[in-house]
Order: C-alpha cells, then sequence, then structure tokens
C-alpha cells in the first residue's frame, strides 16, 4: 500500500490573515525557519505565499512595505491534496504544477502542507537532495 499524504505532512503549518503586514509574515518565515505560510481567513484557505513571492511581488516594487499585506503576494489560485490521498497523487500534481508545496485539506479545514522536501525524504532520503533536505536550519 503506497503511503499517504498524511504520512509525511508536516502538520499544523503556520498560518495567517490576509491583512498580515508583510514584515510581519517575513519575520514569522525567519523565526520559524520556513518558506512558505498558509493565508486563511474565516477557517478557510485564502492563499499561500512563500519567501519567493515576498521577494517578487513586493520587495521588488520598492519603496516602503510596511503597510503592503501579505494578502498582495500570496498566490490565491492554489492546489491542495486531502491526507487520505496517496504520496503518488502529491507527486503527479507538483511535477504536472511545477509547484514545491502543496496544502493539505481536510473537509475544508487546513490540517498540514507537504513539501518538496517530505517527498524526497520518503522516495529517497539517501539521495543529495534528501540528505539536504534532512539537514536541520543553519542559524
Amino acid at each position: 500500500m503506497a503511503p499517504e499524504v498524511r504520512d509525511i505532512m508536516t502538520r499544523n503549518p503556520v498560518a495567517v490573515a490576509p491583512q498580515t503586514p508583510v514584515p510581519e509574515v517575513a519575520a514569522r518565515m525567519r523565526d520559524e525557519d520556513i518558506g512558505a505560510v498558509l493565508v486563511c481567513s474565516g477557517g478557510r484557505l485564502r492563499g499561500l505565499v512563500t519567501d519567493r513571492d515576498l521577494a517578487v511581488r513586493i520587495l521588488a516594487d520598492g519603496g516602503d512595505v510596511s503597510a503592503r499585506t501579505v494578502a498582495e503576494a500570496c498566490s490565491s489560485e492554489l492546489i491542495t491534496v486531502a491526507p487520505d490521498d496517496d504520496v503518488d497523487r502529491a507527486v503527479q500534481l507538483m511535477r504536472a504544477k511545477a509547484l514545491r508545496r502543496l496544502p493539505v485539506v481536510d473537509d475544508g479545514e487546513v490540517v498540514g502542507i507537504v513539501a518538496l522536501g517530505d517527498l524526497v525524504l520518503e522516495s529517497d532520503p539517501d539521495s543529495t537532495l534528501g540528505r539536504i533536505s534532512a539537514a536541520g536550519p543553519t542559524r
């Protein structure tokens, strides 16, 4: 039996409201050593923002970022998986859509996130990427 997404996902991912200021989101990413934060409102997933999104969609514009919100930077067209989906489905979606992270949603509620590194650790932990993904924070 193939492993399910629930077996490899990160549970309780960091989530913020759409009106959260960009500097606060960037600080959370730094403090928690993560590269993506979910954007939720009214108990529902509304988007996903990555460190790259912040750089390309906000910082590259220049100017004062203190009044900018995460809603301006996040991707709102989301592809999600369910916790009981096979890991192979997550791999197929990530490959087809060129994604590095997938929110995990169960009955409309966010329950986790699965990242490319999680998939590598599951399928080939001894590969170069697997060893990099298994390494702890560098701070």
